[in-house]
């Protein structure tokens, strides 16, 4: 079949789902974190030469469950290969020709298709391809014009939270969960732990302990910062003495003195100081900081024990009882230095007792439901329509698997979004949470289907709201968050994605994963997370005279000087617009990139971690709504 069959040049959308490393080798000590690249080649005809693939664009590098286009031009071919980080080692590839790809397009329903593609010289991978014709729908997708046009409200965006950065003597060390066994570089013992064990710099890759990085006296050799600590162990004490490896061979286990982990091979496995005996990687010998034969616990307990000395106060006599004299003041108390939404000193009262209230003896397990459709995907994990088996009710379940909560240090987030879902039932523009289960490999939310869709999506059928929908929709979100505001809980991603609608158009917030709780005058979120493109206006501006924003009470703002916001928060308002909905399973109103894909839980990548996972950090967090009662 060629491409005028196919109703003209058009193009291709492909969408990186999964790979499948079949018989790939992974080094011992290393997780399977593969990434793609993606060459697009075209048939040139080459004077004596003959026809010939030849590369004109760059290599682009999409993220998982992300999409590239392709224009079906005669004899372009596409190489996938699949390469391995942290090394960037390409593992496997594939070359497969643009016009093949739409032929198997319209062999499927809606010119949509999902295939695994065989790589060479082993594994699979998973790719969905979509077939637009050149004035077909996918002009609607979006161009750069249009996105100027319409403020960029043409495709979704992923959320992140920045990861606190500690920076120790020009190291950037961040919070890391190791998966394999690592040791710490300052005092050589092993980091233990179920979740982030220890620091790692992200410039040298040196492991420590959290209780070590600040103990560590080399600069780090990646960065060009010469600290005041650095100069001052290198002109007083000549600490810079540089080491003197030399490649060994290692009869038995060896574990590298600078980042921690595994000397793996069979012979020449990494180097050796011949003066104080350090071992290391091959790789990690040029970050190795010039400190010979120091031992960096012992020298950094007395560096400190000699600024303590020198900055002691002289002997007073003792203060008799009366004299005005203040008390020392205490020092802060361990906890208290808020730096991350996952660690909090103590949850409101209200969201430690909701769980409890919530508890019920009906327990819910996978066997329970039946996985129907695909309705969202993103940094957070899946969230699929699932049918409750033999009821014919349907819900939202939201799958994390474990391994990615632990790796991302999302345990605690997790765990708060659980307790802020179970204060939803106490307000009607909060999604609400009917049940939590766990498996092995995942854990689950179930919560209540709205079948109306998000208003991204809406906002991409409209290209934009009047005035009357824009204030009914913000009055409503403005109703939710200030109800968590008054529980002390800050939601960090307000955004289009987000905000769903029900069968009747009223609108419920959803996605509480970076949510932060506890919040007072005297305790403030520090934080940068959310999405970029939806950036609050506080953390662009910290001056709230300054920055973009309401003064006051928004509900006395002019723009909602018509709302009754009474008669709004019992919902006695009719929405301006109510979503064309089929039946109660009915997906129409979400993203077809999402609802073609096939609805199973993706298995985990690397299975060594998930049997090294401790189950019992998960223990406590199943809990069912009494309204499930309802349907059992």
């Amino acid at each position: 079949m060629s491409v005028l069959a196919l109703g003209g040049p058009g193009f291709i959308r492909v969408k990186l789902l999964q790979v499948d490393p079949g018989s790939l080798e992974v080094p011992p000590g290393e997780t399977f974190d593969p990434y793609c690249a993606v060459n697009v080649k075209e048939a040139v005809d080459t004077p004596g030469r003959g026809l010939q693939l030849i590369q004109k664009k760059k290599t682009i590098y999409p993220e998982w469950n992300s999409c590239f286009d392709s224009h079906l031009y005669q004899g372009r071919v596409i190489q996938l290969a699949v390469m391995a980080k942290p090394m960037n080692k390409l593992l496997a590839e594939v070359s497969i020709g643009v016009q093949m790809l739409a032929e198997k397009c319209q062999k499927g329903d809606d010119k949509i298709i999902s295939t695994w593609l065989d790589l060479k010289p082993s594994g699979r991978l998973l790719v969905q391809v979509r077939y637009f014709s050149e004035e077909g729908q996918g002009a609607a997708r979006g161009t750069p014009e249009e996105e100027e046009q319409y403020g960029a409200f043409t495709r979704r965006r992923m959320a992140m939270r920045k990861a606190k950065v500690h920076v120790i003597k020009g190291h950037e060390f961040i919070a890391k969960f190791f998966p394999s066994p690592t040791y710490c570089s300052v005092c050589k013992e092993f980091l233990w732990g179920f979740n982030k064990q220890g620091y790692q710099c992200g410039a040298c890759s040196a492991a420590v302990h959290k209780k070590c990085h600040s103990h560590v006296l080399g600069k780090c050799p990646k960065t060009a910062i010469v600290s005041q600590e650095s100069k001052f162990l290198k002109e007083r004490f000549n600490i810079d003495v540089p080491h003197r490896f030399k490649t060994n061979n290692y009869m038995s286990l060896t574990f590298c003195d600078h980042c921690g982990s595994l000397l793996v091979g069979l012979f020449r496995q990494g180097v050796k100081c011949e003066t104080c005996g350090m071992n290391c990687h091959h790789k990690c010998q040029a970050k190795v900081a010039n400190l010979c034969g120091v031992n960096q616990k012992l020298m950094s307990e007395a560096l400190a024990h000699i600024s303590a000395k020198k900055g002691a106060p002289s002997p007073r006599p003792p203060r008799k009882e009366g004299d005005g004299a203040s008390p020392p003041p205490r020092p802060p108390k361990p906890g208290n230095n808020l730096v991350c939404c996952c660690y909090l000193n103590k949850p409101v009262l209200s969201l430690q007792r909701a769980p409890v209230l919530f508890q019920f003896l009906l327990n819910f397990s996978e066997e329970d439901f039946v996985f129907m459709k695909v309705l969202g995907k993103g940094s957070f994990g899946k969230v699929m329509l699932a049918e409750l088996k033999g009821k014919k009710e349907y819900f939202a379940i939201k799958a994390l698997k474990k391994e990615v909560v632990l790796a991302d240090d999302d345990f605690e987030c997790t765990m708060a979004e659980k307790r802020v879902l179970a204060l939803s039932w106490q307000h009607p523009y909060l999604t609400h949470l009917y049940a939590t289960y766990q498996t092995k490999a995942h854990l689950f939310f179930v919560m209540e289907y709205l079948n109306g869709g998000d208003l991204m999506f809406h906002i991409q059928k409209s290209r934009k709201f009047d005035r009357k929908r824009a204030q009914f929709y913000g009055a409503e979100i403005t109703l939710g968050l200030q109800f968590l505001h008054g529980k002390g809980i800050v939601y960090r991603d307000l955004k289009l994605d987000n905000v769903l609608l029900d069968k009747d158009g009223h609108i419920k917030i959803a996605d509480f994963g970076m949510c932060k709780e506890g919040i007072t005058d005297e305790k403030r979120a520090v934080t940068f997370c959310g999405t970029p493109d939806y950036i609050a206006p506080e953390l662009l501006e910290r001056d709230p005279e300054k920055r973009l924003g309401v003064a006051g009470d928004i509900r006395r703002h002019p723009f909602f000087s018509t709302t009754d916001w009474d008669r709004l928060e019992r919902k006695e308002i009719p929405p301006p617009y109510k979503p064309n909905i089929r039946s109660a399973s009915d997906v129409s109103n979400f993203d077809s990139d999402f609802t073609m894909e096939k609805a199973r839980l993706t298995a985990p990548t690397n299975k060594d971690l998930l049997e090294s996972i401790d189950q019992n950090m998960f223990s406590g967090f199943e809990f069912t709504a009494p309204t499930m009662a309802d349907f059992s």
